[in-house]
């Protein structure tokens, strides 16, 4: 047909512009194989190598003394952090703490059972929980009641409703935590952990306990 010829013309005639150095042997042999690809060669892009910027090594940080803090100033840094620190500033804090604990447990209902409600406290956070030291093997630690501001893996960091700023040790401690009638104890001697590893530790339910 006559639109076929056309075709071939304009294609040949295009083939001809976009590649002039080409023959016209090799275009027509292009045409009869009825694959036709226009070869483009793109330019390469030169990618910017991106420099590094070098931080201090340990024992550069350790030369220029950069976390280094003198005495005088710890002792007005604890100073300032008794003078700051008050027990109705962290009330707030212990009632997200209680709407924490009833979404991790779906809600402290009578019927709950305890032993999965142990399991979940004694993995969960408890910065913001009120504990009381219930038995020590110092007597001067009982009774002591108060807000859990830092764990550790050895002390609690506790303020009291005096305002006062406790540091209890976790070993030979046991303590005491209530929310919503239901009573739960923690062995600190069985609590030498750090808030970040007691998530995914293992704990025996049964057991014996001493201080």
């Amino acid at each position: 047909p006559q639109g076929s010829e056309k075709a071939k013309a304009f294609v040949h005639a295009f083939l001809k512009r976009s590649m002039p150095k080409m023959k016209d042997e090799a275009i027509q042999d292009m045409l009869t194989r009825k694959a036709v690809v226009l070869e483009h060669y793109p330019k390469k892009k030169t990618k910017q190598k991106r420099k590094k910027t070098k931080g201090f090594t340990a024992k550069q940080r350790r030369e220029l003394r950069l976390f280094e803090i003198e005495p005088e100033q710890q002792r007005q840094g604890l100073k300032c952090l008794t003078c700051v620190v008050k027990y109705a500033i962290f009330l707030p804090l212990h009632e997200l703490w209680k709407q924490y604990i009833r979404d991790l447990c779906h809600g402290l209902k009578p019927d709950a059972q305890p032993h999965m409600i142990q399991s979940k406290l004694l993995k969960a956070d408890l910065h913001g929980a009120i504990v009381t030291v219930t038995k020590s093997k110092c007597p001067s630690y009982v009774g002591i009641t108060g807000i859990i501001l830092q764990e550790f893996k050895h002390v609690f960091k506790i303020i009291t409703k005096e305002d006062k700023l406790k540091v209890v040790p976790k070993l030979n401690n046991v303590f005491s935590l209530e929310l919503d009638g239901f009573i739960s104890y923690i062995y600190g001697s069985k609590f030498l952990l750090r808030a970040s590893e007691r998530s995914a530790k293992k704990f025996k339910l049964k057991g014996t306990i001493d201080l």
